[in-house]
């Protein structure tokens, strides 16, 4: 019975299209594809429904799903359109088995949608899994990429570095912050490396302990660590904590931790003279020559 009822659906295949059709554009609104255009969306629902009934053909032939598949992933056809398109062939293939047969009765019934589930899920497994592989293949790049940007290790001046810090600190966050940290310490030749807390909302023991391994860890490659944006919240809670950052220089804000970075390099900020040299002295224009004079007209046009 398997084999005549298959054979109904693929004699009938032109009947199914149509109703298929009929039903798949009344959904357009609730599977998100309303704003793609009418030719693509009619091209797109052609290769749609031959691709099911050319798996129906072949008892279930995956290359063909495949091929598709990967094609309007790339394209970012949402899901909703295939769970939808696949749903709906399962119903008027159903159907329309059911209208050629004049005599059914319940048994008869169940066995027809026993049937064309039979055809129909392997192909909803076969694209769910498509997609559910191409989502974790982004989500695994978006991560990388997000690691990347969470600890970034940016060297503001010869031998000082900054890295600024923003969110929670997990586990495996904090061991990328320490990987980047020691290796971006070697990469610039670091001596001083200013950790910038202040975008980091929690500090509890398990983020306080991670911070104090990595500014051991740069202590041992020979820079040393200074710990910024610490706020008074984040103070009590250090106290309360009973950790010991006693041998790790802290201070309140990205300013003042950058003037102790300078200190330890053996630099300092010098403040120009207050008669300094204007524009025209350091361009070497004078007023009265022909050139300055071209210049300042050049200045006031």
């Amino acid at each position: 019975m398997n084999r005549n009822l298959r054979n109904i659906a693929i004699e009938n295949s032109d009947i199914i299209i149509q109703v298929w059709f009929k039903e798949i554009n009344k959904l357009k609104e609730e599977n998100y594809t309303a704003d793609i255009s009418e030719e693509l969306f009619e091209n797109n629902n052609e290769e749609f429904v031959n691709v099911i009934l050319n798996s129906i053909k072949g008892n279930g032939s995956t290359k063909i799903i495949k091929d598709f598949s990967d094609r309007i992933i790339k394209l970012g056809w949402p899901l909703s359109y295939i769970t939808d398109g696949l749903l709906v062939f399962r119903k008027v293939t159903t159907q329309i088995i059911l209208d050629k047969i004049e005599q059914v009765d319940s048994e008869f019934i169940s066995e027809v949608i026993n049937n064309v589930d039979s055809w129909v899920e392997p192909i909803i497994r076969q694209l769910v899994n498509e997609y559910s592989v191409s989502w974790e293949h982004v989500v695994s790049l978006q991560r990388i990429a997000l690691q990347e940007l969470s600890a970034p290790l940016i060297p503001v001046m010869d031998n000082i570095t900054i890295m600024p810090l923003i969110g929670t600190i997990d586990t495996e966050r904090a061991k990328f912050i320490m990987e980047n940290l020691l290796e971006g310490v070697m990469r610039h030749n670091a001596e001083v490396v200013l950790i910038d807390i202040t975008g980091v909302p929690v500090v509890d023991t398990m983020v306080a302990h991670h911070l104090f391994q990595a500014t051991e860890a740069v202590r041992l490659l020979g820079a040393k660590c200074i710990l910024v944006g610490i706020r008074p919240e984040i103070a009590q809670t250090i106290v309360n904590l009973g950790i010991n950052f006693s041998n790790l220089p802290t201070k309140s804000t990205l300013k003042k931790g950058f003037m102790l970075a300078l200190e330890i390099t053996n630099k300092s900020i010098v403040e120009m003279d207050n008669k300094a040299q204007n524009l025209d002295e350091l361009l070497g224009l004078d007023k009265g020559s022909e050139e300055g004079r071209a210049y300042t007209n050049l200045k006031t046009t």
